[in-house]
């Protein structure tokens, strides 16, 4: 039989909710028995989910009657970083501060050292403001590939396997992702993360391609191929999240 899907995301249109800044999206599932709440906290988003049989109405109710806890929960969320002239951000687990240069700089995007020890080092972007961060994000797509191409060969050939596919993308609820046909997929925002950060989800992504699973055998793998995988889990536990902070501000 064929699988059951959720059903689309819905924005939930309620005054009572504009002050939250935060939109109010509602999911139906058909194997839903009853409402429930979560905030995402890498979207920054209130999703309800309720049963098929439940109107619109009765989710905007259930919101409201949470409405505390909605508040501390996206309280607790640290505010967004957009790509801007000035601003810090995370590079390979260092923090280097973005410059924006205009039209008239010569490189799209180049790293430059710190020229003394208080100091801290820079990414220079050409372009406009309005056309700055989209290059700069770009470039962080690029950087990433190449980290997570160059662990993924180190680690294959540790484990003896070889990658079908590697894809950068922006997703939220994962790291990484391999699938049944050899493919991997990895989170850009692992290049801010420290370096053996990213090492350790290549290599756990790697040894996917070896058991499609999470038993001991897997993770006996992992930690053969990656000694400091303990530490890398710890990290992302702990500070993990922050990196889905950082990136191109929403156009209006």
């Amino acid at each position: 039989m064929p699988r059951e899907k959720t059903q689309a995301t819905v924005p939930l249109s309620d005054p009572r909710f504009d002050a939250l800044g935060a939109p109010v999206e509602v999911r139906r599932h058909p194997k839903a028995r009853r409402l429930t709440l979560r905030v995402s906290r890498t979207r920054r988003a209130v999703v309800v989910t309720l049963p098929t049989q439940c109107d619109l109405g009765e989710a905007g109710s259930f919101v409201h009657r949470h409405i505390d806890w909605v508040r501390e929960r996206l309280g607790s969320i640290p505010e967004p970083v957009p790509f801007k002239n000035g601003v810090f951000m995370p590079l390979r687990g260092k923090a280097h501060k973005l410059v924006f240069l205009g039209e008239k700089a010569e490189v799209p995007v180049s790293v430059v050292d710190a020229k003394t020890e208080t100091e801290y080092p820079e990414i220079h972007v050409a372009g406009t403001a309005d056309f700055a961060p989209r290059r700069l994000r770009d470039w962080l797509f690029a950087e990433a590939k190449a980290d997570l191409d160059a662990s993924v060969v180190f680690h294959g050939n540790r484990l003896g396997v070889r990658a079908k596919r590697l894809t950068i993308r922006d997703q939220t609820s994962r790291w990484g992702s391999c699938s049944s046909n050899g493919s991997l997929s990895f989170s850009w925002r692992l290049v801010m993360a420290p370096e053996f950060v990213l090492d350790y989800v290549g290599a756990h992504e790697v040894a996917h391609l070896r058991e499609m699973n999470h038993g001991p055998q897997f993770w006996a793998l992992v930690e053969q191929t990656m000694p400091r995988m303990e530490e890398a889990k710890t990290w992302l536990q702990v500070y993990g999240m922050d990196l889905h902070r950082y990136g191109v501000e929403d156009a209006d």
